[in-house]
């Protein structure tokens, strides 16, 4: 098993909820932090933009990033959402099995 964090920011409470929940519940992530007060600069039709957001980070696996970053693209209001994964390298091993069993393919 290869457990990922995957990020993704969005614009406001109720969207990271509805997200958050769809992840979870549908076994694509076994938790999502949501992180308020995270300030985005960034460039985006030619101009520097500035905007308030949260930040999602989304306990995953290898195997269901693919899925995972569907479902965050389907129910992303942003027209290009960002949705990033960095590998975990090491990690409490009973939290590990727990992230597995809790993202298993329910099909």
């Amino acid at each position: 098993m290869s457990a990922l964090i995957a990020y993704c920011c969005v614009p406001d409470p109720d969207i990271a909820d509805r997200i958050a929940r769809a992840l979870v519940e549908e076994g694509l992530a076994a938790c999502v932090n949501r992180l308020p007060g995270v300030v985005s600069t960034y460039r985006w039709e030619g101009e520097t933009r500035v905007d308030a957001e949260l930040l999602l980070l989304i306990k995953t696996t290898r195997a269901r990033f693919e899925a995972l970053r569907a479902r965050i693209v389907a129910l992303h209001p942003y027209e290009l959402p960002e949705v990033i994964a960095v590998d975990v390298a090491l990690g409490h091993e009973p939290y590990l099995a727990w992230l597995a069993q809790a993202t298993a393919s329910k099909h």
